[in-house]
C-alpha cells in the first residue's frame, strides 16, 4: 500500500497536462503586474497588462481543450487567477486613478466590483458540471464574463487614453456609479453572448474576416479608440442577446 502510494506521488506530469496552467499563470502575472504599473501611475501600461491577462485566459481554456487536458485542478486555478487579474487589480487601478479622491465611498466602490467579481466566479464554479443551465444550452453566458467586466470597468481610463484629456477622471461620482452597475451586471442572470457558440454563416465568412482584419489593424493604429468601440458594440449586444435567448426559450417551453 505504501509501496502504491510512493508510485502516484513520483508519477511523471506530462507536459500538455502543464502547459494550460502555465498560461494561466501567464494571467495572472499580468493582473499583478498591472498593480505594479498602477502604484506607479503609468495607467495605459496597467491596463495593457489587463488585456493582457484577457488574453492569456482565453488561451488558456483553449490550450487545454486542444491538448485534451482540462482539468478540475486547471477550472480552480483559472478561477483564482480571475479573481486577481480582473477583480482585484482591476478594482485597484481605478481606485488609485479616480476613486482615491472620494475617500471611503471610493473604497467601498472597489470593494463592491471586487466582491461581485468573486461571487461570478463562485457562481461559475459551482455551476461548471451544470451542462443543462438553460442559457449554457442555448449558448449564452450568464452575466457579464469576468475579462469583459474588468474590461468595462476601466473604460473610463480608456476614453480618456483615446481623447488624450482628463474627460472623465474628474468625475468620480459618476465613475462610482457606473463601477457599480458593471459589478451588477457581472452577478446578474442577464444572458450575453458568448463567442464559443458563435457560428458565421459560410457565405458571410470572407466579410468577416475582413472586419476582423479591419479591427487589428486599429489596434495598431488607434488603439484605445477602438477598444472604445467594442466596448460600446458589446454593451449594445446586451438588449438583442436577452431578446434572441427569450424567444429560444420560449420555443423550447423552458421556465
Amino acid at each position: 500500500m505504501a509501496g502504491e502510494k510512493r508510485a502516484l506521488m513520483f508519477k511523471a506530469i506530462s507536459i500538455r497536462t502543464i502547459l494550460p496552467n502555465v498560461v494561466t499563470l501567464f494571467a495572472f502575472m499580468a493582473g499583478l503586474t498591472s498593480i505594479k504599473f498602477a502604484l506607479a501611475g503609468k495607467w495605459e501600461h496597467a491596463v495593457f497588462a489587463i488585456l493582457l491577462a484577457g488574453v492569456f485566459d482565453g488561451l488558456d481554456g483553449t490550450v487545454a481543450r486542444l491538448l485534451k487536458s482540462t482539468s478540475r485542478f486547471g477550472a480552480e486555478l483559472d478561477s483564482l487567477s480571475d479573481v486577481v487579474s480582473f477583480g482585484v487589480a482591476p478594482a485597484v487601478i481605478l481606485y488609485l486613478w479616480v476613486l482615491e479622491g472620494l475617500d471611503r465611498l471610493g473604497w467601498a466602490v472597489a470593494l463592491v466590483y471586487a466582491i461581485a467579481m468573486a461571487l461570478r466566479l463562485a457562481r461559475f464554479n459551482a455551476k461548471l458540471d451544470d451542462e443543462e443551465e438553460p442559457r449554457k444550452r442555448f449558448g449564452f453566458l450568464t452575466g457579464v464574463p469576468a475579462p469583459a467586466g474588468a474590461i468595462m470597468l476601466l473604460m473610463p481610463l480608456v476614453v480618456d487614453f483615446a481623447f488624450e484629456q482628463s474627460l472623465v477622471r474628474q468625475y468620480g461620482l459618476i465613475v462610482s456609479a457606473y463601477a457599480v452597475i458593471v459589478a451588477v451586471l457581472m452577478v446578474s442572470t442577464l444572458p450575453t453572448i458568448s463567442l464559443k457558440a458563435f457560428r458565421v454563416p459560410r457565405a458571410w465568412f470572407v466579410p468577416v474576416m475582413l472586419i476582423i482584419g479591419i479591427v487589428i489593424a486599429g489596434l495598431f493604429v488607434r488603439p484605445w479608440i477602438v477598444l472604445c468601440v467594442i466596448a460600446v458594440g458589446y454593451v449594445a449586444s446586451m438588449p438583442f442577446s436577452y431578446l434572441s435567448y427569450t424567444r429560444r426559450r420560449k420555443q423550447k417551453n423552458i421556465t
